[in-house]
C-alpha cells in the first residue's frame, strides 16, 4: 500500500502530524467520552462520528514510536494533518464563542484543541 506522506516525505508527514495533534493522547482520550465530543462529528454509519474514530485511532498512533509505524497508520496522519489544515483554514462561525463552539469540538475529536498553546 502506497503511503501519502507529505510532498517532502514520511519524516515531514510525523513532523506535520505531531504539530497538528496538540492534545496528548490522555487528554483525547477523556475527551472523546464526553458528551460535548459526542455532540459533532458526520455518523459513520454506526452511531459514532467519522471525527471520533478518527480519535480513537490518533490516540494508537500516539502510543507508538515512529519507526513502528505502518503505511495505514501514516495515512491516517495525512488524513488527520489534511483535515486538521482544512477545518482551520475555515474558522469558527461565531467568532465570539470559540470555546464552545462546535468547530473547535470537532477539532478536538481530531486531537486539535485550536485553545491550546502547545
Amino acid at each position: 500500500m502506497a503511503t501519502h506522506a507529505s510532498a517532502s516525505g514520511p519524516d515531514d508527514l510525523y513532523a506535520d502530524f505531531k504539530q497538528d495533534v496538540n492534545m496528548t493522547a490522555s487528554q483525547l482520550e477523556k475527551w472523546l467520552q464526553t458528551e460535548e465530543s459526542k455532540s459533532v462529528g458526520q455518523d459513520s454509519g454506526d452511531g459514532t462520528s467519522i471525527g471520533r474514530h478518527s480519535g480513537e485511532r490518533i490516540i494508537e498512533i500516539l502510543g507508538k514510536k515512529k519507526a513502528d509505524l505502518t503505511a495505514e497508520d501514516e495515512e491516517h496522519m495525512h488524513k488527520v494533518h489534511s483535515y486538521i489544515s482544512r477545518h482551520l483554514a475555515q474558522g469558527p462561525h461565531d467568532k465570539q464563542d470559540v470555546e464552545t463552539s462546535r468547530w473547535r469540538y470537532s477539532l478536538m475529536n481530531w486531537g486539535h484543541d485550536p485553545l491550546n498553546d502547545k
